[in-house]
């Protein structure tokens, strides 16, 4: 058998089967998490519901998750997930919030 050697001509190139592996390499999929941003207008009450709600948080945790995006102006409200199911509870978690009229922001970002 022979062994294949990287020519030498100074060209410092790559093989094409070391691109064919670099190709090949499957990275794991991004992680998301739900940011909730504070505004004046969404009362603290509703933001512990919906944490309650979609997070499925019990009364002492959405308390402190509120809390926090009170004091600090955003906070961290779940994750990690992956990108759609974080998407999917950012927009239920502002749905909720529109249908009673209150303009919660809520986002999916990446890790």
């Amino acid at each position: 058998m022979s062994k294949k050697k990287k020519s030498s001509s100074g060209a410092g190139g790559t093989d094409l089967l070391d691109k064919e592996k670099a190709k090949n390499k499957v990275k794991p999929p991004s992680k998301y998490q739900v940011v909730f941003y504070n505004d004046d207008f969404t009362p603290m009450q509703l933001v512990v519901i919906i944490l309650m709600d979609v997070f499925r948080y019990n009364v002492d945790k959405s308390s402190s998750i509120m809390m926090e995006v009170h004091q600090k102006d955003r906070a961290i409200a779940g994750g990690p997930y992956s990108k759609e199911i974080s998407e999917t509870k950012a927009n239920k978690c502002i749905d909720v919030a529109r249908s009673m009229g209150y303009p919660l922001l809520a986002k999916s970002e990446k890790v």
